[in-house]
């Protein structure tokens, strides 16, 4: 008889929770839903305990008492709880087996590493989470026993390429008995890749929550058009699998086909290709070590008519350059670039900025003054993670406010 996995799904209202939920509709039979969360969508949330009657149903503070009355007036058994105090509760249940971070930024981070300190399979969408606390919650995944399994695409297909014994230990990933020389994260170069500076610079909210390829939350497609995405991805890429960042490298791939590669030392590179759905990623991540059918239309190869390769432009996407000075620099710039990029998108989502200001809102928050001592200091504790999150993002509020 086949056991059931109980799953947690933190962020179960955005894209990465409804194809998780996809996937469970389809192995009914191997995984059942024991806890969710969504922060402000009352009828998804809603949706989703009518269909899967979780025990535990968490929603942002201002939303529980309409959520609230509407799960009592369906007479849902779900028990319902504010994220204030719910979101910790529900990633480190005992009865929770696997956690799906999927919350976007860095509200993601301490029911993260709370997951990772209960020892649990943790699938993580959430990229803020390394970018911020990288040493600190891979640290902790080895003192807990945790398996942390990235769903991002770039990464799930880097973990796919890589030797069975360096998926188990990131340790050995410079071991030379496996050869291994670089890690490829592929980018789709979003929707201003063959756009000029001044036409992103001129960029209006609705063309920079497009994006060609992949059907994402507004946040994530505004970072995969500047390719702060892609900087953030790199930062994950260090933590999750052991490198430094001259052992990453990024390659615009507009097709959107090869998800990522490892390139090895006798000359082979190794690529995980597929449809752009992230049921692949995810379904890799739930069944591992095995796989599971996920439902997603394969690739026609002979549809394939070709595949590009490009090199990023750094002045143009900024961002990307960004990120890999404050990788560079350590922990603090790492905290720092995250919160400043969150403000900034948000401040163009509301029309306050243009979209090249994004980089400029950052590149200000790193060479600001009174954040110069904390660039290179290296955080062992979240409330001090948290505490100069919070003060850049002041900061970067105050640098929006006088562009």
């Amino acid at each position: 008889m086949t056991s059931i996995n109980h799953i947690t799904l933190l962020g179960a209202t955005g894209s990465i929770g409804a194809s998780t939920l996809d996937l469970i509709r389809l192995h009914l039979d191997s995984y059942r839903l024991f806890a969710v969360s969504g922060f402000s969508n009352v009828q998804r949330l809603l949706e989703i305990c009518q269909e899967f009657n979780p025990v535990f149903a968490v929603i942002g503070d201002a939303y529980f008492d309409e959520f609230y009355h509407k799960m009592r007036a369906l007479n849902l058994a779900t028990q319902v709880l504010k994220s204030s105090e719910g979101l910790d509760f529900i990633a480190s249940h005992d009865k929770a087996d696997t956690v799906v971070c999927a919350i976007v930024g860095g509200a993601g981070l301490s029911s993260t590493l709370l997951a990772v300190k209960a020892g649990k399979k943790v699938l993580l969408a959430n990229k803020e989470s390394l970018v911020m606390a990288g040493d600190l919650v891979m640290k902790t995944a080895k003192e807990t026993g945790a398996t942390i399994l990235p769903i991002d695409s770039e990464h799930n297909a880097i973990f796919q390429c890589l030797p069975q014994a360096v998926q188990g230990d990131n340790t050995l990933i410079n071991s030379k008995n496996f050869g291994i020389r670089k890690l490829w994260l592929t980018a789709s170069g979003g929707a201003f890749l063959h756009k000029s500076y001044d036409e992103m610079r001129t960029a209006s909210v609705a063309q920079a929550v497009n994006h060609p390829n992949w059907s994402m939350g507004q946040k994530i497609t505004v970072d995969s058009n500047t390719m702060m995405n892609k900087g953030l991805e790199l930062i994950e890429a260090c933590h999750l699998f052991g490198v430094g960042v001259e052992q990453v490298a990024v390659a615009i791939h507009p097709q959107s086909v090869v998800h990522s590669l490892v390139e090895y030392v006798d000359g082979s590179f190794l690529a995980q290709c597929g449809t752009p759905d992230m049921k692949t990623p995810i379904g890799y991540a739930l069944a591992y070590p095995n796989r599971l059918a996920s439902g997603v239309k394969p690739l026609n190869l002979f549809e394939m008519a070709k595949l590009e390769f490009i090199k990023p432009d750094e002045k143009k996407f900024a961002c990307l350059a960004l990120a890999k000075q404050a990788m560079k620099l350590g922990n603090g710039a790492c905290i720092i670039l995250n919160a400043a990029n969150e403000v900034a998108v948000e401040a163009f989502l509301k029309g306050k900025i243009k979209l090249t200001d994004i980089a400029v809102v950052v590149e200000k928050c790193l060479a600001f003054d009174e954040l110069a001592n904390e660039l290179t200091t290296s955080f062992e504790k979240l409330v001090d993670i948290l505490d100069l999150d919070k003060r850049v993002r002041k900061i970067a509020q105050l640098m929006i406010d006088y562009l």
